[in-house]
């Protein structure tokens, strides 16, 4: 045999699964979830104090134009939960926000609970079904979509609110703004890939649209993914208590995750297409929200298209599910680009997350704030830095000037002042502020056990942090504690008492993402890591649009050194359909590949089409019943796969992060 039957899972999972638990699942832990302290509410009624004038056209913009809703807002998923749920947001009805929630934060929840098919302006429609928006454009013929969201069933639901009110006249083409998932997963719910591949419909992207659309969550994919949960209150249940809101939208579907590979590409800067009848200007915007993004302006309509770097809230530059840092230098750029190019010609501008703006003298002052926005969180945390600010005093110390605070469109729903400066201090400087007491710090359980130790024990250090929690203390406490919770992982009251300061911090929080991560946390210091079901963005349509490099270079990632130490191997792969071969080497405790040639001292070789090898990955077939079929012939010793496969590490999603690792392995 080539390999056991363990060893055969093993290579099946390749690790390239950037598995999401996509939407708010409802965890028995609920019940557990306190009430506002007396110094939240407090800090919460300070903070309404401090917000700008209350002004009603944000919810008149919001409401303006809708054409119908699905009537309980739920849409049906793959399995027995629902895709899409907004009946679990009835709470957010009411104006007046609870004490457990943000009062800002509250605001914005309401915002991006209205939801229904909208008109924007003659021939241009919005469905908010998703974390993202899709839009729908009525060409000559037929329909123009653009960004059909995160998931299959969320697409085709809105797409079919749309046929129930509008004339059902075909989809021509599709338009996918930027490479990440929310913008592209669901085109299968309204389109079919046999038509697309017969040129009847059109499917348009940016340029290196599908290198930054597979490549994101391959790599680093397990890691982001238990991030995310964090990030997006994916274990949250909605309620005052738990999830309200993503900032950039509501929440994340739960669907299936889908992706046709786009038929043009736009490659130059700017560059002007007529689809189905429709002139569309494109500008890439490389850099910006993502690597990959572009923007539209709409002549007949006099419409233009922000995509994602134009939304009504501060933007990440760096997000806390962990990705490359944004450029905000460049973002704030194009911002000033699409401003001179196009405000003055726009009646509406819409993006693909949140309402439209309607007025050409609203849309320049949106779009002037949003580039003095990242610009200035650009130049400031760049001049503290050269005077010798670290992050975290960059952090505290930087604030924004009251032309900009005083706008509800740039406030911190989904990025942060504090955590995009520490992004813009990353990029240019990396992780060390150059103290050299930071240069080779104690590893995390080290450094708690001996800062317990100072603090005259764990006993010693609950007893004084309840004082604290007692002030409203909260962030000292949530510091304090863990260090208790890494120094004595079972110690019940630290795990209570950190897990009370931060669902404090949360409720406090004007960032969605903030209060999501506080939430979570302090779930998982009271319940443990949760046993939750993932979607896979690994689709059979993403697999497609994987290098083989790229592959072949995440198998170097999950080898384990320590397995691999002494051990020498050379294996030859050929792949016959596309015509590309490679050799793969292990030595050094290092796997590296060469491409365009097989070697002659390999001690294995491997005869297969990329597509085999595609459903072995997806586990539609094993290794070795792809051998008996023949789809596989191998060459030399067959037992060296399963060596090799032996010294790979299997990522899954559920490691600890707010204790230490050891103490759930």
């Amino acid at each position: 045999m080539l390999m056991g039957s363990n060893s055969t899972k093993t290579f099946l999972r390749t690790g390239v699964l950037a598995t999401f638990a996509w939407g708010s699942l409802l965890f028995t832990a609920a019940a557990q979830q306190k009430d506002a302290e007396p110094a939240t509410r407090a800090a919460n009624e300070r903070f309404k104090s401090s917000l700008p004038p209350v002004s009603d056209s944000d919810f008149e913009d919001a409401r303006r134009g809708l054409v119908a809703v699905i009537p309980d807002g739920i849409i049906a998923g793959p399995n027995q939960r629902p895709a899409w749920n907004m009946k679990a947001y009835d709470f957010e009805q009411q104006e007046e926000p609870p004490a457990t929630v943000n009062p800002s934060l509250w605001r914005q929840a309401r915002l991006n609970a209205i939801h229904g098919l909208f008109k924007v302006t003659d021939r241009v429609y919005q469905t908010r079904y998703d974390l993202s928006y899709m839009t729908i454009v009525e060409g000559d013929t037929g329909l123009i979509l653009i960004d059909p969201m995160l998931t299959a069933e969320t697409s085709k639901a809105s797409l079919d609110l749309y046929y129930r009110n509008r004339p059902r006249t075909p989809v021509v083409a599709v338009i996918y703004t930027h490479s990440h998932a929310d913008h592209y997963g669901g085109v299968k719910g309204v389109v079919n890939e046999q038509d697309v591949t017969a040129g009847k419909i059109k499917i348009f992207a940016p340029d290196h649209f599908m290198d930054f659309a597979v490549s994101e969550n391959v790599i680093a994919g397990n890691a982001m993914s238990r991030r995310a949960w964090y990030m997006y209150g994916a274990v949250l249940p909605p309620g005052p208590r738990g999830q309200v809101d993503a900032g950039l939208g509501k929440a994340l579907s739960a669907g299936s995750f889908t992706l046709i590979p786009p038929t043009d590409l736009i490659t130059e800067d700017t560059q002007k297409l007529t689809v189905d009848g429709v002139d569309i200007e494109f500008l890439l915007t490389p850099g910006t929200e993502a690597p990959a993004e572009m923007v539209m302006y709409f002549p007949q309509f006099r419409l233009f298209d922000a995509a994602e770097i134009a939304t009504h809230n501060m933007h990440n530059i760096y997000t806390l599910r962990g990705a490359e840092v944004r450029d905000a230098r460049i973002w704030s750029h194009y911002l000033a680009v699409v401003r001179e190019r196009w405000a003055d010609k726009s009646d509406v501008m819409i993006a693909q997350h949140h309402w439209p703006t309607w007025g050409s003298n609203k849309i320049s002052s949106l779009l002037a704030k949003q580039r003095d926005l990242y610009k200035y969180i650009h130049d400031q945390t760049v001049r503290l830095f050269n005077e010798g600010y670290t992050p975290t005093e960059i952090s505290e110390v930087l604030k924004l000037p009251p032309s900009l605070s005083e706008e509800w469109m740039l406030r911190g729903y989904y990025g942060s002042l504090s955590h995009n400066s520490k992004g813009v201090y990353q990029r240019y400087l990396g992780w060390y502020d150059a103290n050299p007491a930071h240069l080779s710090p104690l590893p995390p359980v080290q450094e708690a056990t001996k800062r317990v130790e100072y603090m005259g024990g764990p006993a010693a250090a609950v007893r004084r942090a309840r004082d604290d929690f007692a002030a409203g203390n909260y962030r000292w406490v949530a510091s304090v504690m863990n260090d208790v919770v890494f120094a004595e992982p079972t110690n019940k009251e630290a795990r209570e008492l950190a897990a009370d300061a931060l669902e404090q911090l949360g409720y406090q929080a004007e960032n969605a993402t903030w209060r999501n991560a506080y939430l979570t946390g302090a779930l998982e210091l009271r319940s443990g890591i949760p046993k939750v079901p993932v979607t896979s963005t690994l689709s059979p349509d993403a697999m497609k649009g994987i290098s083989l490099d790229l592959l072949f270079d995440f198998l170097g990632v999950r080898l384990n050194a320590r397995k691999a130490e002494g051990k020498k191997m050379m294996l030859n792969w050929n792949f016959t359909d596309v015509g590309e071969k490679m050799v793969l080497n292990l030595e050094n405790s290092t796997l590296t590949h060469t491409n365009g040639r097989l070697s002659e001292k390999a001690d294995a070789g491997f005869v297969l089409t990329r597509s085999t090898l595609d459903q072995i990955l997806l586990k539609q077939k094993s290794f070795p019943d792809a051998i008996k079929a023949g789809e596989v012939q191998v060459e030399g010793d067959p037992r060296k796969l399963g060596e090799l496969i032996s010294m790979l590490d299997e990522f899954t999603p559920g490691f600890p992060i707010i204790e230490p690792k050891s103490s759930s392995q």
